[in-house]
Order: C-alpha cells, then structure tokens, then sequence
C-alpha cells in the first residue's frame, strides 16, 4: 500500500485494484474492436481514479465531484449521442459497457455519468431545439456543465403522471413552481431537465439553470446507500422560465419515460459490473482463505456459491449484449429494458449478499468492496422504477391488462 492524495481533504491509503475480467461465454467474441478499447480505457481509468479513494469517500458520505472531469475525458458522458454535439458517437453496446464498467467501480459513480448522459444530454438532444443542443450538450460533454433530471415528486414517485409540479403561461416565459425529489446531482447542477404540468395538464420538459431566482437544490443527508453519490432535492418558487428553454418537440409522459428507458437501459449493464466486481473478490478470497488445512474455495459449498454466482453472470451478459443488439436497430421495447434492468439489479444483489458470506467477517469491512456494493444495489433496486413496477410492466406486456389501474 502506498499513500494516496488527490488533492482534496481526503488522504488515504490506496488498495490495488486486482480485479481480473470473467467471460464465462466468450461474450468478447460478440464485441467490436472499439467495444473492447472503450471497456479498457475505461476500467484503467476506474482502476487509477476510482477505486483507490472510493471506499474513504463512500464511508465519509462525500462525492468526488473532481471526477466529473475524468468521467467526460474518458467519454462516459452521452457516449451515444453524436460526436457534433459533445458526445462519443458510439452505439449502444459501447454505452453499456462504460456503464458496466463505471459501476464496477462504484453505483454512484456510474448515477453521476449516466444522469449526465442518458437523463440531461439525451432529452436536450432527442426533443429540445436545434439552439438548445448548440448550447448545452458540448458543455455537459466536456463536463464544464453538470445537469439533473427532476421527475419524481415528495409524494409521486412510481405514478409520476400525479404530478403536481406546475407552470403557468406568462407571456413569453412560463412560471414554474413545485418540487422534486431523491435527484442525484441537484446540489451541483447547472441545468436540471424538469417536467411539469401545463395549464391543460399536459406534461411539458424545460431547461432550469441555477442561477435563476426561485431555483434551490439542497442536498439530501443521512443516506446509507450511494454514498459517494450526490443527491438532493428541486424547489421551484415562481422560478421564470423562459418559454426558450421548454423542450418543443414532446409532449406528455413518454417524454420523460423515453428518458428512464434509455438510463435503464445503462443501469441493466451496470449492474453486470457490481455483480462481477463482488465475484472477483469471493473467487480470489475463496483461493487464499484457508480454513481446517486447505483454500475455503475448495469446499463443496463454496464452489456451488461461486458457480450459481458465474452462471447468473454469464445469463445477465448475454441479456444485455441481445438488448443492446436491438437497441443498435431501434428495436429495444420499453418492456424489454424492464425485463432486462429489473434481472440483473437482482441478480447482482443477490450475488452480493452470497459474496459477503464467502468473504465471512471481512466482508462487513472496507477493505473489500462487498458492503459497499451491497448497500448501493438496494438503491438501485428501487431507482429509476421499482423492482415491483419493472415486474408489473412485464406483466402488462405479456398479458395486454394494465394492472397500475
């Protein structure tokens, strides 16, 4: 171990990252050559950046909101949005796989990229105006910008078509006043992407910056899960917003929706890479602990553990590589996002809480990751749709009721 100091407060002692790819199914075989480049460049820059402070950061409950800049250097900002715009101009398998390996590293790190990209670039680049992607996209790219996407209310969460944020027409602005909450970012946006009701009830999407009058985000305190994350509320006050600011081209729920489509779509892969990182560590504890003469790996019920762990793994990879497939082609339904994010957030929480019992006492510890993935999966499960909901959109799907009514 050395000394670590990355210019902040915060010293600490630096872990080496041992962490060693598992592709039980040569899913590699399936990838391009720039689909490989981007998960190498990225997992380098976990492996110098990201985990070497993340357990210390995590455990004082502050962000390392320095690696904003890393995040957009190494293209984890809007890698599917086009390149004129400030993104990486890559397809959605590379997008996947950025986030799988970011979440490797840490759930909250991979929230701060893919609020960024999928939640704040995508609808300013699907739906806003030729003039509001010429002006905010390249600065949220570069990450001279942070953005936050504000949706969920107090009290309207899974059901957000109850909203009761609201704007009122004013002539050539609207006047906005509510509030959302659990929004990650918030406390250091400069844009936050925010859906209210018209006067009609109908759901328009805007651009909110920081600095106008009646726009606070205050920061929530108190979390045990995504730690290193930086989360807060919205509150709107008679916040004047111009009219060149509202989206114009959506309207209604699907605008918002197709937002949480496209970063559930990220959260499906990243899941892969928390699963994979608490794998990696029960493997290679059950390969050095030694317990009654010989390696606990060698254990009947060791190895179903880690056996049950691979293969739930390996089904989750090939998920995501046939609904990043689909996606590539336009094809990728809502439901099938459902499917695949409410799988592999499950699947990674489980294997969690297996990999915490390998690892035994040391497991509750930080010198491992376990603990720490455990606790940000919990969120997950519940974020951007509740594991319930995801299962109830299968559902509708499969059987044509609407069971939310």
């Amino acid at each position: 171990m050395q000394a670590y100091n990355n210019g902040t407060n915060i010293v600490k002692k630096a872990k080496e990252d041992r962490f060693q790819h598992h592709d039980y199914y040569q899913i590699d075989d399936l990838l391009s050559e720039e689909h490989l480049l981007a998960r190498e460049a990225v997992r380098a820059w976990v492996k110098q950046e990201v985990s070497p402070i993340i357990e210390e950061y995590s455990e004082r409950g502050v962000c390392p909101t320095y690696l904003f800049k890393g995040l957009a250097e190494i293209g984890a900002f809007g890698p599917s949005i086009p390149a004129e715009y400030g993104g990486g101009g890559m397809d959605e398998i590379a997008y996947g796989i950025i986030m799988q390996e970011l979440e490797r590293g840490d759930s909250g790190i991979r929230s701060m990229a893919s609020v960024q990209g999928s939640l704040v670039m995508y609808p300013i680049y699907r739906f806003g105006s030729e003039a509001q992607r010429r002006k905010y996209l390249p600065k949220l790219g570069s990450g001279e910008f942070i953005g936050c996407f504000g949706l969920t209310e107090p009290d309207y969460g899974s059901n957000p078509s109850d909203m009761i944020t609201q704007v009122k027409d004013d002539g050539d602005a609207y006047i906005l006043n509510g509030a959302k909450m659990w929004i990650t970012n918030s406390p250091i946006a400069d844009i936050a992407v925010v859906w209210a009701k018209d006067e009609a009830g109908i759901i328009r999407g805007m651009i909110v910056e920081k600095d106008m009058k009646g726009f606070s985000a205050p920061e929530i305190h108190g979390k045990w899960s995504l730690r290193a994350s930086i989360t807060g509320e919205l509150v709107f006050e008679d916040v004047r917003v111009p009219k060149a600011n509202v989206l114009p081209n959506v309207q209604g729920l699907k605008g918002p929706l197709s937002c949480l489509s496209k970063a559930r779509y990220g959260i499906a892969w990243g899941a892969v890479g928390a699963a994979l990182d608490c794998y990696d560590s029960a493997l290679r504890y059950s390969q050095e602990r030694i317990q009654f003469g010989k390696p606990i790996g060698a254990f009947q019920l060791t190895q179903k553990k880690l056996a049950e762990m691979i293969t739930e793994i390996t089904k989750a990879q090939l998920l995501v590589w046939r609904l990043g497939m689909l996606a590539n082609v336009g094809k990728a339904t809502p439901a099938q996002i459902s499917m695949a994010k409410r799988n592999n957030v499950h699947m990674a929480l489980e294997i969690a809480r297996e990999a915490r019992q390998i690892h035994g006492g040391m497991g509750i510890t930080n010198e491992y990751p376990i603990m720490r993935h455990l606790m940000n999966l919990e969120t997950v499960l519940t974020y951007e749709g509740t594991h319930d909901i995801h299962l109830l959109i299968t559902g509708m799907d499969v059987t044509g009721f609407n069971a939310f009514k």
